[in-house]
């Protein structure tokens, strides 16, 4: 796996969750728990969840609505709950590519993220998250990729 060797390369701890797959069916409820717990010892992890990428690859519009749906409701959820016993935090959101399911192939188009600050409260309580929100005058843009983690570390 890519992301488990870039990793392993930068020195990362890897934690073993039973049940991952990188498919429709992988235990995304462990790797939660498995990010909450690991957070009450350091201060950063990278999760990488593959289903809603290689649902893409599938062409199945169904198996993409479900990891996507999954993804939200297993992950997200259950981190940004599991987030709570915590002071202070920050949490991106993002794919690593599109992988349409027209396409079945991945695609150099903008990749969509969402950063949470759990000390910053502006007013997008409750705030929709989809397309229309690239119309907003005030979201963030990176034309460079690389500059979006120096941002989420340095200036959020």
């Amino acid at each position: 796996d890519l992301t488990k060797g870039l990793g392993i390369y930068a020195g990362f701890e890897i934690l073993e969750v039973p049940g991952i797959t990188g498919w429709i069916d992988t235990n995304y409820k462990g790797k939660a728990d498995a990010t909450i717990e690991a957070l009450k010892k350091v201060d950063f992890v990278y999760l990488h969840v593959e289903s809603p990428d290689e649902a893409g690859h599938s062409g199945n519009y169904e198996y993409k609505l479900k990891a996507i749906e999954d993804f939200d409701k297993l992950v997200v959820g259950n981190v940004m709950e599991g987030m709570k016993q915590f002071d202070g935090y920050r949490i991106l959101l993002m794919p690593d590519h599109p992988t349409p399911v027209a396409l079945r192939t991945h695609t150099a188009d903008p990749v969509p993220f969402v950063m949470f600050d759990s000390r910053d409260r502006r007013e997008n309580a409750g705030a929709v998250y989809d397309e229309s929100i690239t119309e907003r005058d005030d979201i963030v843009v990176f034309e460079e990729g690389y500059k979006l983690m120096d941002y989420f570390i340095k200036e959020l």
